[in-house]
């Protein structure tokens, strides 16, 4: 028998309770934006390797199927890339990126006439860990929410660190995004499936959808979705409270292990997987399709439409924006991401990527735009920090250029939740000196 839905209570150290701002997209089903006449996909979509992952197979006025392969990886965390449009490669050359500025990629001109794709789905339930690892893997299926690490990677842990219980990060605790929310509304069954196969490559009994109470109708979804079915896993409903959604801290909610710093889940024997990638984890196995949309939310006060909307990789901003009926004349800054993980930008020429979870246009009342000031001592961004860090240390010595002091404050352990940031009464940019302190001292 499936167990039962479940209060926990939440992680132990640190955290926050930010306005969740999420009332703008939440009860907006998800839409499929039209394709544009041309698309731009880059052939990096990670920031995982200093030098580019994957290289083109493809070249200038090839004829592309949706969905053919255009990228092949060329580093051990690359991964597959495939065409999201049928069409001709215009070009292959630089295009924009949000973290790495200019990457190798694929242009491609549509072709309007060109039939719809037709996948092979499967038998999943009569396919080995091993055959649905190799599937996944070549889907090119990635963690969808962050820095793209290769999913195939994720579920073949280290032998010395045995893995008996998956999580699946269903906590969505950053403001404004609603992606994933949406995703357990409207496809609670194919998520279930997902989390099936996922335990079947990891060889576990036990998994538990680590949602926030916060989200009812979500929770009510997935309850009777797997009404009589998908017996070993739980729904895990926890307090809210950011960054749940960290793995650590989601780990610790869940489960009571703590993940030792510096060391992997599996050092605990837990496995993470957020919604998005569950869900491309089914696409890939049940149906043979890769990766090559992304669902994600645009929203803030400063876009005339806000929405949640599933994309074909390698569509820009400039293309979103422009579906959505423009921006607003108050309109003050562009966030890739949540308010508080994510990137500024300015360029509207970035294309999409898979991890991609949100666009934000924020106005001049929702973002921070105040000058910051010195440190007054108080506090607080030790108290909310949820690795037990001091970031008013760490901002102190990388304002003074002393990057090398920094370590003995653990600043490799910050994950830039932003709590500190978002709780500092000097508005001081304590994730930026986290951020950058942590570029001077790399990992040798």
């Amino acid at each position: 028998m499936a167990q039962l839905a479940t209060i926990f209570s939440t992680f132990t150290l640190g955290g926050i309770h930010p306005p969740d701002s999420k009332e703008l997209s939440k009860d907006l089903p998800i839409e499929t934006m039209p394709v544009p006449d041309v698309v731009s996909i880059p052939l990096n979509m990670q920031i995982l390797t200093a030098s580019p992952p994957v290289e083109a197979v493809v070249e200038k006025k090839a004829a592309l199927t949706e969905g053919r392969l255009i990228g092949k990886p060329i580093h051990f965390l690359g991964v597959n890339i495939h065409s999201s449009v049928s069409g001709t490669v215009k070009s292959v050359e630089t295009v924009s990126h949000h973290m790495l500025l200019r990457v190798p990629g694929v242009i491609v001109d549509v072709d309007r006439s060109a039939p719809e794709p037709s996948w092979a789905p499967r038998d999943w339930q009569s396919l080995s860990g091993a055959e649905m690892l190799s599937i996944i893997r070549d889907a090119g299926v990635v963690g969808m929410g962050g820095a793209g690490f290769p999913t195939h990677i994720k579920l073949s842990p280290p032998k010395n660190s045995p893995v008996d219980i998956l999580l699946i990060n269903a906590a969505e605790c950053e403001p404004y995004l609603n992606c994933d929310y949406r995703l357990m509304l409207e496809r609670p069954a194919d998520l279930l499936d997902g989390t099936s196969m996922i335990m079947k490559v990891l060889g576990v009994e036990k998994a538990w959808i680590g949602i926030e109470d916060n989200k009812p109708l979500a929770v009510k979804a997935l309850e009777e979705a797997r009404t009589g079915r998908h017996d070993g896993i739980g729904l895990a409903v926890l307090k809210v409270k950011y960054p749940q959604g960290s793995e650590k801290q989601l780990i610790q909610a869940i489960t009571g292990r703590v993940v030792p710093d510096g060391a992997l889940p599996a050092a605990v024997g837990a496995v993470v997987q957020n919604v998005g990638t569950t869900i491309a984890v089914y696409e890939a196995v049940a149906l043979g399709k890769p990766v090559y949309e992304k669902v994600l939310t645009v929203s803030g006060r400063g876009i005339a439409r806000p929405a949640n909307l599933k994309v074909r990789l390698g569509v820009t901003l400039r293309q979103i924006v422009d579906y959505l009926g423009g921006t607003t004349p108050d309109l003050a800054k562009v966030v890739l991401g949540g308010p508080m993980m994510g990137l500024n930008v300015s360029d509207f020429t970035i294309p999409v990527t898979k991890t991609f979870s949100g666009i934000l246009f924020l106005t001049k009342s929702e973002a921070a735009l105040d000058d910051f000031g010195p440190c007054i001592r108080c506090g607080r961004c030790i108290s909310v920090c949820p690795m037990g860090l001091n970031p008013m240390e760490v901002s102190a010595y990388a304002e003074a250029g002393r990057y090398a002091d920094t370590l003995a404050y653990g600043v490799r352990s910050c994950f830039e939740c932003g709590c500190c940031a978002y709780m500092c009464p000097a508005k001081r940019p304590l994730v930026q000196f986290m951020k950058l302190s942590k570029l001077k001292n790399p990992i040798r």
